[in-house]
């Protein structure tokens, strides 16, 4: 028989007929946030078990507090049962009538199937990699990288590091990583216990910033216009206006198109088992392309479906990113994770570690260029970190393609600072200028104040 592993998520149980204010004003019905629940606790242990070959305990104290308040009381209420023969994870809902599946997949991590799916449809995901990369991260292509979790010397930047490590840049901050390096050196190394170099953890919307890489990467390899547009085969008819919008108004975050009050939150994707296209593609436009900034998640996958549809074939899409850019990166313990029908989530759910970020860092150091041969345009670097036409209200960065930019908005940093921003304090800073990338990886509170990169990053720079 498989070996089947019961994962007992214990918390305070509290009435689930009881919606918060925050569930009221949500327009799912119960069973609906039901199923979104089930969702997460699936598809969050998938890829914690699979992907990052976490421990039980480690689930339920990184994973599965201090999460989206829609769901959290629901999740502690929730088994999930693990085959780790087969690679699945089941969870019940509604006292055991209905189930949410998660699947792993070798190089693409989980996969979360439909409300209605079983376990006899995991065989049914496509599969374009019979195997995982090794397991030991190989820490090229740095020459020097300085013993993980030891003092660096530099007693000032050791503070900065230990207090990293506190409560002194959030006070919901909850650090699991930080890397410090330049392309030659890793000037420091520093993990939680239980953490490595292999560990990976969810990018949440640093993400995007991969997005674009892999969308730089299409347009130096498979002469990708971003000007041109989107070519969205559900926006083609004669009198829809949405064919007007450019793969660069998305990268931009300004499609124009309604994604609702708040544009992060696309839950019937990231825990309903929903596909990108039939959500992101279908909703109207609000405003003219390129009029308005809005972050929006849908902009993101839109743009990810835009370069799917100039593939024929849906598994020369999976493995493109692969091998145009994360193997030839040494990205080997990163997950770009999919719905079921093949589309990447790349607003959110890709899986990695705090060294293959900050190869991605690097990689932007080198102008595109790695080991001598160019992945990105020449010019890919200047493109993302010009200002879009229309900027984020002030008191937040500026906006590029898909990457944060500090410029003139935050003044104690290098005016070139550019960075990857995501949930839970996920945090990519590149600064080309100082040569030097910053990772820092946590799972922060939701609903507390997070971990401050631009305070960090300043307090780096001084250090240094």
């Amino acid at each position: 028989m498989h070996r089947i592993q019961q994962f007992c998520l214990t918390g305070m149980m509290t009435a689930l007929a009881a919606l918060t204010a925050s569930q009221a004003q949500a327009d799912e019905t119960e069973t609906t946030v039901n199923s979104y629940a089930a969702g997460y606790v699936a598809g969050f242990t998938c890829s914690a078990v699979f992907n990052a070959n976490k421990s039980a305990e480690q689930i339920r104290e990184h994973e599965l507090t201090g999460i989206y308040s829609l769901i959290e009381e629901r999740v502690n209420t929730l088994q999930a049962e693990v085959d780790s023969e087969h690679q699945w994870v089941r969870v019940k809902y509604d006292n055991g009538a209905r189930e949410r599946i998660s699947v792993w997949r070798p190089r693409l991590g989980c996969v979360d199937l439909p409300v209605g799916a079983t376990v006899n449809d995991a065989k049914l995901v496509s599969r374009p990699f019979t195997e995982q990369p090794t397991a030991k991260d190989s820490g090229a292509p740095w020459q020097q990288r300085h013993p993980i979790n030891t003092p660096t010397g530099n007693t000032e930047l050791d503070q900065v590091i230990a207090q990293a490590f506190s409560k002194h840049y959030g006070s919901g901050a909850r650090t699991s990583a930080v890397l410090i390096a330049t392309p030659e050196s890793i000037l420091a190394e520093h993990y939680i216990d239980g953490f490595t170099p292999e560990t990976s953890q969810r990018t949440w919307s640093v993400a995007k910033s991969i997005a674009a890489s892999i969308v730089g990467a299409a347009v130096y390899q498979r002469e990708l216009d971003v000007k041109a547009p989107a070519t969205i085969a559900n926006w083609q008819s004669p009198l829809d206006p949405r064919g007007d919008i450019t793969l660069e108004h998305l990268l931009h975050m300004a499609s124009g198109l309604d994604s609702n009050a708040a544009g992060n939150r696309t839950d019937r994707v990231y825990m309903g088992g929903g596909r990108v296209a039939d959500t992101a593609t279908a909703t109207a436009l609000e405003v003219e392309p390129g009029s308005r900034w809005k972050y929006a998640n849908n902009d993101t996958m839109l743009v990810m479906r835009a370069v799917r549809e100039t593939f024929e074939d849906p598994q020369d899409y999976l493995k493109f990113p692969y091998e145009a850019l994360l193997d030839k990166i040494g990205m080997q313990h990163t997950f770009l994770e999919s719905d079921w029908n093949d589309d990447f989530i790349l607003s959110s759910q890709v899986w990695t570690t705090a060294r293959d970020l900050a190869r991605l860092g690097v990689l932007h150091l080198n102008n595109g260029e790695w080991q001598g041969e160019r992945l990105l345009p020449a010019n890919w670097l200047e493109y993302i970190s010009t200002p879009a036409p229309a900027q984020p209200n002030e008191g937040a960065p500026g906006y590029g393609a898909q990457w944060w930019l500090y410029n003139e908005r935050f003044p104690e940093l290098p005016n070139d600072t550019i960075a990857a921003r995501g949930n839970r304090g996920q945090f990519l800073v590149v600064i080309p200028s100082k040569n030097l990338v910053v990772v820092r990886r946590g799972y922060d509170i939701a609903g507390e104040p997070g971990f401050s990169e631009h305070d960090f990053v300043r307090d780096i720079l001084a250090a240094l």
